[in-house]
């Protein structure tokens, strides 16, 4: 009996399926339910709703939107925020014995039936709006994969059945109500819109709850074909169709005919808003930060253990994802780079503001502005970060990295007051100890000369003075005194690493910055300075909380985790040698007046790039200058209007960092540092033919043209070709050097492995 009562059952459900399949009625009926009782057992019992795809917020640290990213637009409100002219319009058009009927509506489809034997086709279907909401469902869970689409939406018999006995289990569990909720918030509208909340918007400008009547029943016309029925592209094609719902409403009594005769000779009344999705969007110059923030959440292991997971998360949206960006930061860092780069100079400008002691990421700007029109200068490349996270190879940071290499000595027992000779010119070192108890060698057929930026600069330099100055001998006689591995860990402990994600390389030229790296990376390894050695790994998210229906449910995040990188003892060192800098040296224009900053300027070989990195006990922020295409070299150029001759990072970079730098911290207390003494020194060479450093310096070759240091390690400048020259220049190339190793096994390696850190001769 209970097999009988189920066949019966099977059989209105086929009746169903081939009212909207093109099979033939007769005879096909009974094969149809007789086959598909087993095929409706097989199905699973239990059909799990889909966690609706939602637009995602991103806000700032203080609760403002920066932007919207979605991969649909949708926004799901209560049936109680839908207006009731929608509800009677959708139902009437779509399925108006809704309320009647169950899960199949019978009448329907006998009619349906007899419709397209008539017809010898299928031009009526049956399905409710539950079995319709039961295929978006489906459509839903495939998300934007094609196959699963497809499968989703094919025309068979087997998911015919399969929606069916799902639209029953839903009428039971859900009720009409519900039904009618879901179904409006599933559903596509056109135009990018999913659901009807996001139509209102994309349409009329409106919530849902304050649509009207002729616009309700636009929005009702338009599912059965939304590119059909497109009122912004075919206003003429949804005016008819909007009338067809209308005249509907009528005939089923939801509207009075003299009401629905007056809607039908008003307008559209059309009120669109582009939709706003995606980091192009993003407000105050912040679309770099947004698709930085993007790029955590798709490649952090704490939003999910694989890359599909994360994407899923990320996809589906319904995030509101609280960041660190501080609104005050980012405008100071976007205006300065306003007043001092323009987007359309031959060179770009990145700067990045972090937090000391946490982590956070307060701004990220660059001169080039966010988005995908080339000929207005747009990029889409985060020239602020490493090329895993949307950035690019990097850039050399030339002597900002000097500091590094100080910090490494004076934790290994050197006192600041070391002396070395600190000649004009040199060559390097050779050999020079390395890690792994390897060796550094020069090659002694064609030693790689170094040489500081004009002949008055020579020693004996103590490091208080040299580094103010920014003198490059002394800094190579030093890492050749101490050893490279010293300052690998160094960097490392300081989060320090090549923006390409490669390992720096073992060679003493890494004392004069030829390693490439993100301002980011230079920015927060500043702020372990300014933290007194502790170093933290920077964050971009506070908060993630998930909309699911009416509940917020929040996610885990990121951590910033802090260790000890230096004593503080040698990170109050520093800054007292980096204060000086500011003070005395040639970072003088990057000054902010009587509130203590400390800092350095860098410029790289042949002036591709120039630097200043520093920070105040609050904020460290790092900025960069220069042809991100490695080809323009900052010689006789127009930067902001203003023409140089050579560019200094204590000239370019150090006035943007100083400006953006006093509007971040306006308000914000003034805080001390912990500074050391040091003595200063009995040097008898003191360089006077630059004064006290108040330009920055640079580019150094030696007397016969070649490029100092030209091939300790392969092709220069972001990866450029020739063996070692800045952007294919015609100069010639010292030698690469190679590694010895114990028991006189010799490896041919260049201490550059061809990724670009050719250059020894960088001066900031």
């Amino acid at each position: 009996m209970q097999q009988a009562a189920k066949f019966l059952g099977v059989s209105v459900l086929a009746g169903a399926v081939m009212a909207g399949l093109a099979l033939p009625a007769a005879g096909a009926l009974g094969l149809a339910a007789k086959g598909s009782v087993e095929s409706f057992d097989e199905i699973p019992a239990n059909l799990k709703s889909p966690q609706l795809s939602q637009r995602t917020t991103i806000l700032d640290s203080q609760g403002k939107q920066i932007a919207t990213v979605y991969s649909r637009d949708r926004t799901v409100v209560d049936l109680k925020d839908i207006s009731p002219y929608m509800q009677k319009a959708i139902v009437a058009i779509e399925d108006s014995r809704f309320y009647q009927h169950g899960a199949v509506d019978l009448k329907g489809v006998l009619r349906a039936l007899n419709k397209n034997a008539q017809e010898g086709g299928v031009t009526q279907g049956a399905s409710t709006l539950t079995q319709q909401l039961v295929k978006n469902y489906f459509i839903e869970e495939a998300g934007d994969d094609p196959t699963k689409v497809a499968q989703a939406t094919q025309q068979t018999l087997g998911r015919k059945i399969r929606e069916l006995k799902y639209a029953i289990q839903i009428e039971d569990k859900l009720g009409k109500k519900k039904i009618l909720e879901n179904y409006l918030n599933i559903t596509f509208f056109g135009e990018q819109a999913y659901g009807v909340e996001a139509a209102s918007q994309r349409y009329f400008s409106k919530h849902a709850k304050d649509l009207n009547l002729q616009q309700a029943a636009l929005l009702a016309g338009i599912v059965q074909s939304p590119s059909r029925y497109d009122p912004i592209n075919d206003e003429a094609e949804a005016t008819k169709r909007r009338n067809v719902v209308l005249q509907r409403m009528a005939e089923v009594g939801d509207i009075s005919q003299k009401e629905a005769d007056q809607a039908k000779e008003k307008s559209l009344g059309l009120h669109p808003s582009r939709p706003k999705n995606g980091c192009i969007t993003a407000v105050q110059g912040a679309g770099f930060f947004c698709d930085y923030v993007r790029e955590v959440v798709l490649t952090d292991p704490v939003f999910g253990k694989t890359k599909a997971a994360r994407a899923k998360l990320w996809n589906r949206g319904g995030l509101t994802i609280r960041t660190t960006l501080d609104p005050q930061a980012q405008q100071s860092v976007q205006a300065s780079i306003k007043d001092h780069v323009y987007k359309g100079d031959d060179v770009a400008t990145a700067a990045t503001i972090v937090e000391p002691g946490t982590g956070r990421i307060l701004a990220m700007g660059q001169s080039r502005p966010y988005g995908m029109n080339a000929s207005e200068h747009e990029t889409t490349l985060n020239l602020s970060v490493n090329q895993d996270m949307g950035g690019g190879v990097g850039y050399q940071p030339g002597s900002t990295f000097k500091p590094i290499v100080a910090a490494a000595a004076i934790e290994g027992g050197k006192p600041a007051t070391q002396e070395y000779s600190s000649p004009y010119q040199m060559m390097y070192p050779t050999p020079v100890a390395a890690c792994d108890g390897k060796i550094w060698r020069d090659d002694p057929k064609k030693p790689s000369p170094l040489k500081n930026e004009n002949a008055s600069e020579h020693g004996p330099y103590s490091m208080k003075e040299a580094t103010a100055k920014s003198v490059n001998t002394y800094y190579v006689q030093l890492i050749s005194d101490i050893g490279i591995c010293p300052v690998i860990k160094m960097a490392k402990k300081m989060g320090v690493e090549r923006a390409d994600g490669n390992a720096i390389k073992q060679a003493p030229s890494i004392a004069l910055g030829t390693q490439e790296m993100s301002p980011l990376t230079m920015a927060n390894a500043y702020a372990t300075f300014a933290t007194r050695g502790m170093y933290c790994t920077p964050v971009a998210i506070e908060s993630v909380t998930r909309k699911t229906g009416s509940k917020q449910t929040s996610l885990p995040v990121p951590k910033s985790t802090c260790s000890r990188a230096m004593s503080e003892k040698t990170a109050d060192t520093v800054t007292t040698l980096l204060k000086g800098v500011v003070e005395d040296g040639t970072g003088q224009r990057a000054g902010l007046g009587s509130r203590p900053s400390a800092g350095k300027t860098g410029t790289t070989d042949e002036r591709f790039a120039a630097w200043f990195v520093g920070y105040t006990p609050n904020m460290a922020g790092a900025v960069w200058v220069g042809d991100p295409a490695h080809h323009r070299k900052m010689i006789d150029i127009t930067i902001g209007g203003i023409s140089h001759a050579k560019v200094f990072g204590g000239e370019v970079p150090g006035p943007i960092w100083r400006d953006m730098m006093s509007g971040a911290l306006e308000s914000k207390p003034v805080e001390d540092f912990h500074l050391v003494d040091i003595p200063d020194g009995n040097a008898s060479g003191n360089g006077q033919g630059r004064g006290h450093g108040k330009r920055d310096d640079g580019h150094n070759g030696d007397t016969t043209g070649r490029l100092i240091g030209g091939l300790i390690g392969g092709p220069a400048d972001g990866g450029t070709t020739g063996g070692g020259t800045a952007g294919g220049t015609t100069g010639g190339t010292a030698p690469a050097p190679t590694f010895s190793f114990p028991g006189n096994l010799i490896q041919g390696q260049s201490n550059g492995g061809g990724n670009g850190n050719g250059f020894g001769g960088r001066r900031g």
